[in-house]
């Protein structure tokens, strides 16, 4: 899969992008990133992104002709979703993720300041993605999160077919039941006795009901 985000804070995806599961999807060669910076495609010396809203009001709105000229220059597959990051949008779920995950590229727009000019939802993406009910300063970490949670789909990201399998809201509907590891006991908090037993059935059992009940 190739996904790429449009952004006016390019350095913000350095580090977060070239780490743990990540990176090694990139190694693999089952995903790459590219990031695009918006601000070189503006027309003017201060390469001004945004400007005022029509219509007077508090803040600055992104401007829809640098990312209309961002977008010309990315190189699209048969099959690509374009996706505006927005707090207006529907909310990121893991049902979301799987959908995305289907696409052989991703291009993620990240809006900023009080927001971007309606032109950009209305002709230039094909959804609106929010990851919550609350405010954030701009789309960048919830672009991180949106690919994040679609490279781990990718098939061969994760070693094992089974940690997909076993995660939260994949079975059912369910939240992922409690994990332990060594010691058994630490400050007298102590492993449940059904998970040293070697009784694999009655692990299962267990698991289940603890995934049920959380």
């Amino acid at each position: 899969m190739k996904i790429d985000i449009l952004t006016i804070f390019p350095n913000m995806f350095d580090c977060y992008l070239n780490e743990s599961i990540l990176k090694r999807a990139q190694k693999k060669k089952l995903v790459s990133f590219k990031i695009h910076d918006i601000r070189k495609f503006t027309k003017d010396k201060h390469k001004t992104a945004d400007d005022k809203p029509y219509g007077g009001g508090p803040g600055m709105v992104m401007k829809v002709e640098p990312i209309y000229s961002t977008l010309s220059k990315i190189k699209k597959t048969k099959k690509t979703r374009v996706v505006l990051l927005s707090a207006k949008g529907k909310t990121f779920n893991q049902k979301t993720a799987k959908r995305l995950a289907k696409y052989n590229q991703l291009i993620l727009i990240c809006g900023r300041y009080e927001g971007v000019d309606e032109r950009v939802a209305k002709h230039l993406t094909n959804e609106e993605i929010s990851i919550g009910d609350y405010v954030l300063t701009g789309g960048e970490l919830p672009a991180m999160v949106v690919a994040d949670s679609v490279t781990r789909l990718i098939p061969d990201v994760l070693g094992k077919k089974e940690s997909l399998a076993e995660e939260s809201f994949v079975k059912e509907g369910y939240l992922e039941y409690p994990h332990y590891t060594r010691p058994e006991e630490f400050k007298k908090w102590k492993v449940p006795k059904v998970l040293t037993s070697g009784d694999h059935k009655k692990i299962d059992e267990w698991r289940k009901k603890e995934s049920k009940k959380k």
